[in-house]
């Protein structure tokens, strides 16, 4: 049986623990401190300038940050692998996207200067980094370096 997954409130903050069994029933899981929903986090988030701080830096889980733009060729055909591993690794790890070209800011700050480039990141720390593009089987064995 795996672990319940952690989910934070969007709205209040608090950490929940969610067991996979409601999430796989489909219920909707609500926050235990301010009853308003959860997102499960199967899919990756979106990340801005603006909310970096509250999506990446407090997360209570290490996260996988794809910094990507939509003009990006390599950035394309690495979505999907980004979509398997945050279903995946749900609960673990939390992935976000960042389109560089909306969030400069973000970009800067990390010195961004080719994509896709997928950071890693623990308590809003960048760890290990992983720029190009890179076969699913070499991202996975990076992440469980961090995640284990």
């Amino acid at each position: 049986m795996p672990d319940p997954q952690l989910i934070p409130c969007s709205a209040c903050g608090a950490i929940n623990r969610v067991p996979w069994e409601k999430l796989e029933r489909g219920l909707e899981p609500v926050c235990g401190r301010c009853k308003k929903p959860l997102a499960a986090i199967h899919k990756p988030v979106t990340v801005t300038d603006a909310t970096f701080s509250a999506e990446v830096e407090r997360s209570p889980l290490p996260v996988l940050l794809d910094m990507w733009a939509p003009w990006c060729g390599p950035c394309q055909i690495l979505a999907p692998v980004i979509e398997d591993l945050a279903a995946e690794l749900a609960g673990r790890l939390r992935v976000a996207k960042l389109n560089v070209d909306e969030n400069p800011a973000t970009a800067e700050r990390f010195h961004i200067r080719g994509i896709p480039a997928l950071l890693v990141l623990k308590a809003g720390r960048e760890i290990d980094r992983i720029v190009g593009l890179q076969p699913k089987a070499e991202i996975a064995r990076r992440l469980e370096r961090v995640i284990v």
